[in-house]
């Protein structure tokens, strides 16, 4: 931890957190197990995290494209998130961790949306880390949820066209409220953005490593910030 700079850390980390499977794959295991490892990384890295001034964490859990993978692999992906939020829902009130969900919730079984407002309500009050779990998220999506949103502002009366800017785009999207990431990490060696935070992500910073997500540790994310910490961020100046 000395050898990163404590006070130019970025305020809002996002993490694509591929490899799950290919992790499982190359050690001749199931998927699930895979899935299972890969949170366990992310308690981890989210206390840790935590633990160093992180004031936002979003990481990428399941798309809306995920849908397409095999109902066994879904179904024992939606139990995993619902058995890591009864674990970790406590320690986060107790680390003084808020929880956020990003995505359509509606759509998932009763248990799994439950345990999902039980957790973003025991933890609400939390002034720590803001961990952003963003399940069955899309960015064009959310995009489009922004839009029709806006769109029944207009009709109903509450803003004129001439008021929709940035900032009421901004304001109607999951992460309202929140900076945008300073810092984009995708792991697995994928060198792309697959639909996560197109808004949001316009001016992060991007760092991608080759290792999967189960084997990311503190130490990675220590490399990730000091690779940050390098870099000169001009937005759009010269």
């Amino acid at each position: 931890m000395e050898e990163i700079d404590l006070n130019n850390l970025p305020k809002h980390i996002a993490i694509i957190m591929d490899g799950n499977r290919r992790w499982a794959k190359q050690k001749g295991l199931e998927a699930k197990l895979g899935h299972k490892a890969g949170a366990d990384a992310l308690e981890k890295i989210t206390l840790y995290a935590n633990k160093i001034g992180i004031k936002y964490l979003t990481v990428y859990a399941f798309s809306t494209e995920n849908w397409k993978r095999t109902e066994e692999e879904i179904g024992a992906l939606m139990i995993l998130l619902e058995a890591y939020l009864n674990k970790f829902a406590k320690r986060a009130k107790e680390e003084n961790i808020q929880v956020r969900v990003l995505g359509d919730i509606e759509v998932l079984n009763e248990s799994l949306k439950n345990k999902m407002k039980e957790t973003i309500e025991l933890t609400k009050d939390n002034t720590g880390l803001t961990l952003n779990i963003a399940f069955n998220y899309g960015g064009r999506a959310e995009i489009v949820k922004a839009v029709k949103d806006i769109s029944k502002k207009v009709l109903d009366g509450k803003i004129n066209l001439e008021d929709i800017n940035e900032a009421e785009v901004a304001n109607s999207l999951y992460t309202h409220g929140e900076p945008d990431p300073d810092l984009v990490i995708r792991t697995g060696g994928e060198l792309r953005t697959s639909n996560f935070l197109p808004w949001q992500i316009v001016y992060s910073e991007f760092y991608f490593v080759e290792k999967y997500w189960p084997d990311f540790d503190e130490e990675s994310l220590i490399e990730a910030i000091k690779e940050y910490q390098r870099r000169n961020r001009r937005f759009g100046a010269k």
